[in-house]
């Protein structure tokens, strides 16, 4: 089975909507995010996900797990503080940047702050989709 591990800064939004699609899309992968950090859980994340008819209410903002981390296949960093601070990527193992903006950084009315995160989560669609176009 292979594994792919989504990172960011804190495991709260782009990293776990990363796993949400994950789980969904990549079928026959072990899928797991972390980050350098944890902020646990963003309820905004939550419900965009819902919104697809994913649910991620019962993910857990998690740090990285170097044994997992060193066993992947595929290590996606989702920020550039994840690409910085990230522990050194194994040879032979596939990595990709994702130079997403963090939604939770988002200011304005809810409505404003929920089309931020809408717009993450669908950009991120669209790059699980690719991984499993091409690693499949």
């Amino acid at each position: 089975m292979k594994k792919v591990y989504f990172l960011c800064t804190g495991n709260s939004c782009r990293s776990q909507i990363a796993e949400g699609y994950g789980h969904k899309i990549l079928e026959g992968w072990e899928v797991r995010s972390a980050g350098i950090e944890m902020h646990g859980l963003n309820p905004r994340a939550v419900k965009v996900m819902a919104d697809e008819g994913i649910d991620i209410s019962s993910q857990k903002s998690e740090l990285i797990d170097l044994d997992y981390f060193n066993e992947c296949d595929l290590i996606i960093t989702l920020c550039g503080d994840a690409l910085d601070k990230c522990p050194m990527i194994p040879k032979g193992v596939n990595h990709e940047h994702w130079d997403l903006q963090d939604p939770a950084r988002a200011t304005g009315t809810e409505t404003e702050i929920l089309t931020e995160f809408k717009k993450t989560r669908d950009l991120i669609k669209i790059y699980v989709q690719k991984i499993a176009d091409n690693f499949i």
